[in-house]
């Protein structure tokens, strides 16, 4: 959310000492970020090339659209939109999530979290790290999804919970959807966490991410389409870039 404060003292003295630095050539982080940008439009244009190719002959060769786990992960999705647009917006649960996801991210770096906040008007955290993955994991990780599949493993491991997967599938739909609606809602109205790390940058990172979670979970979810197959989608759309580039070599 926009008003979040995870930059403790330790880390302002840090770029204080990185400024009084006078050797050499310094380039700024942010600059050098957008330069990697750059770099990663290559790598979106040869996952989203392997997401449709894979799920386009799925659908043709296997009807993947009529499998059962498909329509049950577009039931919760479709319920989800119609709750979206027609009731209430649940703001303080997509809030705590999207705190609670910054959390997370801040204990997996090894960090520590000291305060936590949430409200009807946003939230933050502080905490004594951050960088771009802390600072952007709400918007690629699907905080209540992930919590889906969590419980269902956990209550797997004592009851056979196989007869209901499919109301797995629904459930991952509407939490997908709930995540893919809040988090295009908020970047339209413009968010601190874009802006702190370039927004170039950062929409490149959020792009690249979601489309890889979304890729998992349809792969998970078809029978069709492994690992395997999506990994050699991915080898050839690296290879028709790479050609390509290299006629345009020759061209000039």
């Amino acid at each position: 959310m926009k008003r979040k404060r995870r930059k403790s003292r330790r880390d302002v003295v840090l770029e204080s000492a990185l400024s009084r630095d006078e050797d050499g050539l310094r380039i700024p982080v942010r600059w050098l970020k957008q330069i990697i940008a750059v770099f990663l439009l290559p790598i979106a244009w040869i996952l989203t090339r392997a997401f449709f190719c894979s799920f386009s002959q799925a659908t043709i060769n296997h009807a993947f659209w009529v499998s059962e786990e498909f329509w049950f992960f577009s039931l919760g999705a479709v319920l989800w939109l119609i709750a979206f647009v027609g009731l209430p917006k649940p703001i303080v649960m997509y809030v705590f999530g999207h705190e609670l996801t910054h959390v997370i991210w801040v204990w997996l770096m090894g960090g520590k979290v000291r305060e936590f906040r949430i409200g009807r008007d946003g939230g933050h955290i502080i905490s004594d790290r951050t960088n771009f993955w802390i600072a952007l994991a709400p918007y690629f990780c699907p905080i209540y999804s992930v919590v889906a599949f969590g419980l269902y493993g956990g209550v797997g491991l004592f009851f056979d919970v196989e007869p209901y997967h499919r109301w797995l599938f629904a459930l991952i739909g509407l939490t997908w959807m709930f995540h893919l609606t809040f988090t295009l809602w908020m970047l339209w109205n413009g968010q601190t966490d874009l802006i702190e790390h370039g927004t170039f940058f950062s929409m490149m990172v959020i792009y690249l991410m979601n489309f890889l979670v979304l890729s998992l979970m349809l792969i998970l979810a078809s029978r069709d389409v492994t690992f395997t197959s999506f990994g050699k989608e991915l080898l050839a759309g690296a290879m028709d870039f790479s050609d390509g580039v290299l006629r345009l070599v020759r061209f000039k």
